[in-house]
């Protein structure tokens, strides 16, 4: 099963969208009453970050120019991000799976400094890189994994600040409030770009890549954050004041998401199937589940918050589909995996 994100050359650099779409599954199959399944799950998620973080260190202690590199490269760098969202989606799940506030915090504050670290080493590396790809080879859905990114600690925080009184729940719901704007602008900037460079720029079926999906996974993350800030407005003064423009802005988010969702659909029977490009191990991506599984537990929690009573069965739907993913990409990874180990054993 892989674990890392392949790029053309060097080392591989570790990709914690494993830890991403397994953890947010867990949460989303607690919300359908799966207790048992959401901690198997959890579990799964927990084991994959150890042993990622630990790849991680290595790497950085062992390989650091590749590192380096890989900062100011505009296909490599979002891999970086996944580590930020990673951790927060653990920090969420203990708290959603009643796992433990103190370890909550502790992966929530490291959610914190990765993303503070990563976000402005990450940009700035490859704003000053003398090495530019053009837009039709720099750009692509995996750019809004710094979007995901933002919005895992937007979400964090605001379920923390439900477990501690003032002035910290103050200080976390304003952390949650300005990340979640701020993950919205971002997504504004970056979407334009994605925009720019599918419209305007021959589009081959193999630059439809698994990433793509996340251009409505971060709107799907960013739905679930403005739905936490919703419920947190009853006890939160600075929230019930906004409480009119979250509940808009979080209609606004789930109905962008909601709009990509036929779309890359079309998009990949469109690759697959019109245009019969070949079904590879990385056809059906971590970075395909997760945007699932987000879409799903999003779904619930905005239903919930905003008492619509309208989208439960929705969410149910794509949990289904999510968990159907996450078990086609194991499989998946797990077929190629045991290939490559035979074939490096006859070689």
């Amino acid at each position: 099963m892989s674990f890392v994100f392949r790029p053309a050359q060097g080392n591989p650099s570790p990709s914690f969208a494993l830890v991403m779409a397994t953890g947010i599954l867990a949460v989303a199959a607690r919300q359908q009453g799966l207790d048992t399944l959401a901690m198997l799950l959890f579990e799964c998620a927990v084991l994959a970050w150890v042993l990622l973080s630990l790849l991680s260190l290595w790497r950085l202690a062992r390989h650091r120019g590749d590192v380096a590199q890989d900062l100011a490269s505009l296909q490599r760098a979002p891999a970086f991000f996944t580590a930020v969202a990673g951790t927060g989606v653990l920090a969420s799940g203990l708290l959603v799976l009643d796992g433990g506030f103190a370890w909550a915090a502790v992966l929530a504050l490291l959610a914190l400094v990765l993303w503070t670290v990563l976000t402005y080493g990450v940009f700035a590396a490859v704003i000053t890189s003398e090495d530019k790809q053009p837009l039709e080879r720099g750009i692509g859905g995996a750019w809004l994994l710094a979007v995901v990114a933002c919005q895992s600690v937007a979400v964090t925080a605001a379920l923390l600040s439900s477990h501690v009184g003032q002035p910290w729940r103050l200080q976390l719901n304003f952390l949650a409030l300005g990340l979640w704007l701020f993950g919205g602008m971002l997504y504004t900037w970056i979407i334009a770009l994605i925009f720019q460079r599918t419209l305007f720029f021959r589009f081959a079926p193999a630059d439809l890549a698994p990433p793509y999906w996340i251009n409505m996974g971060a709107m799907a993350i960013s739905t679930l954050a403005g739905a936490q800030l919703v419920a947190n407005a009853a006890q939160a003064p600075l929230l019930e004041a906004l409480l009119p423009f979250l509940k808009g802005f979080t209609i606004l988010y789930w109905a962008t998401g909601t709009w990509w969702l036929p779309l890359l659909v079309a998009l990949t029977a469109w690759r697959y199937l019109l245009r019969r490009d070949p079904l590879r191990a990385d056809a059906l991506d971590w970075s395909m589940v997760f945007p699932l599984g987000m879409y799903s537990a999003a779904t619930h929690n905005m239903d919930a918050a905003l008492q619509l009573h309208l989208l439960a069965p929705l969410g149910s739907v794509f949990f289904g589909l999510a968990l159907l993913a996450w078990v086609a990409t194991a499989l998946l990874r797990s077929s190629a995996w045991v290939r490559r180990v035979r074939a490096a054993a006859a070689a």
